[in-house]
């Protein structure tokens, strides 16, 4: 794999790290801020509220600019977010900075896509996306439980600056490996906007907003839930988190690798098991042990999805999909906030910190029908459900 996946992996590190290591710090933000968990949890919905609109904007006014250069820049937003976040004097402020470096997610992940994926021959693309997206898993596996022990003990102040740190090396990482990569000639916004017309792009973002925000419904609230009903120990989040980013890694990996042979039979079982998993959840998070590998298997599920969901977007998007693949950042952002929204209120309504599971079993479950139903458009329309491109408009085509 080219050393330039490298560089995008490390920035996806930084950006993955900031979007998740909010949730274990939850409880330390409320009480610093003196606002309920629920309120606190609007962190969450708000930086993924700021991916979705972030996302298109973002790419837009990118639109003129080399996408190297693009990179850099959203990464310094990425920067100046994070210390807003760090210094911020009230709730309000610190909402402020989670948006701001929210507004570098979208474009950063939909451009890193495009970049990763031509850089490698057609038969590799899924997988080269799926590198550049380990560093968000592996994020989870070092700088989110890292991230979270640092907040418990020296404060989560410390944790936003040490994240912003994490942006300067990206940042510095892209600007050594990335090749200069102009925008093609003869490639508009408008035809990127067309793009986003097309049935089967829109099916696979709305799976993308459902399947993923199935697993974000049960882990926005896992702070709370492992330590008042399963009986964990505070610090014991740190290594529960440290388990759902290795199931984040080891199921983006698989993922990216059985797109490139079967991408709609990997979403079919991924989608699947996911939504049962949530809703055994339920049950599991009363016990130590269960609660423990379901939430490996939740990590693992729902990012086989992520490859296979970014490269149908990217096939189906032919010739124009730099758009199409920030607005499917997007749509994993409107996943994760309509979930943290819908998990708050089940919370409030008082039926429990296990309630959310449910939430997201039936987002799950949700994303697995669509995904039947786009490849029963896709098998009427004459077309090939594995590859995600029709036969007849199968060319390869260079960003």
């Amino acid at each position: 794999m080219p050393l330039a996946l490298l560089a995008l992996a490390i920035g996806a590190f930084g950006i993955g790290t900031t979007e998740f290591v909010i949730m274990g710090l939850l409880p330390q933000v409320a009480g610093d801020f003196g606002v309920s968990i629920p309120t606190a949890g609007l962190l969450v919905t708000g930086y993924a509220l700021g991916v979705v609109f972030g996302a298109p904007l973002m790419t837009a006014l990118g639109t003129k600019v080399p996408r190297k250069r693009m990179l850099m820049l959203l990464m310094g937003l990425f920067v100046a977010g994070n210390l807003l976040s760090a210094l911020a004097p009230a709730f309000a402020v610190m909402m402020l900075g989670r948006v701001v470096a929210s507004f570098a997610h979208g474009a950063f992940f939909g451009i890193g896509s495009v970049v990763a994926a031509d850089l490698v021959a057609p038969e590799k693309k899924a997988g080269a996306i799926s590198m550049m997206f380990t560093g968000l898993t592996v994020a989870n596996v070092v700088g989110v439980p890292l991230g979270t022990l640092v907040g418990q003990n020296a404060g989560w102040r410390v944790t936003f600056g040490i994240v912003a740190a994490l942006g300067v090396v990206g940042l510095a990482g892209i600007a050594r490996l990335v090749p200069d990569m102009p925008r093609p000639e003869g490639v508009h916004l408008r035809h990127e906007l067309a793009a986003l017309k097309n049935v089967q792009v829109l099916l696979a973002m709305a799976m993308t907003v459902l399947g993923f925000g199935g697993v974000f419904a049960a882990i926005t609230y896992i702070a709370p839930m492992m330590t008042r009903v399963t009986g964990f120990a505070d610090g014991s989040v740190t290594w529960l988190l440290v388990l759902f980013g290795l199931g984040m890694v080891g199921g983006n990996l698989l993922g990216g690798r059985f797109a490139d042979r079967a991408l709609m039979p990997m979403l079919y079982v991924s989608l699947g098991v996911l939504a049962a998993v949530l809703a055994l959840f339920t049950l599991t998070a009363h016990k130590k042990v269960l609660a423990a590998v379901t939430i490996a298997l939740i990590g693992a599920l729902g990012f086989a999805t992520v490859p296979p969901l970014q490269k149908r977007v990217l096939d189906q998007a032919h010739g124009a999909p730099t758009l199409a693949s920030a607005v499917n950042i997007g749509a994993f952002n409107l996943g994760n906030a309509l979930s943290a929204w819908l998990g708050g209120l089940v919370i409030d309504a008082g039926l429990g910190y296990t309630a959310p599971n449910w939430v997201g079993a039936v987002l799950a479950a949700s994303a697995l029908v669509l995904a039947v139903l786009s490849a029963a458009l896709e098998r009427r329309d004459g077309t090939v459900v594995a590859s995600g491109l029709p036969t007849r408009e199968r060319t390869t085509v260079h960003q």
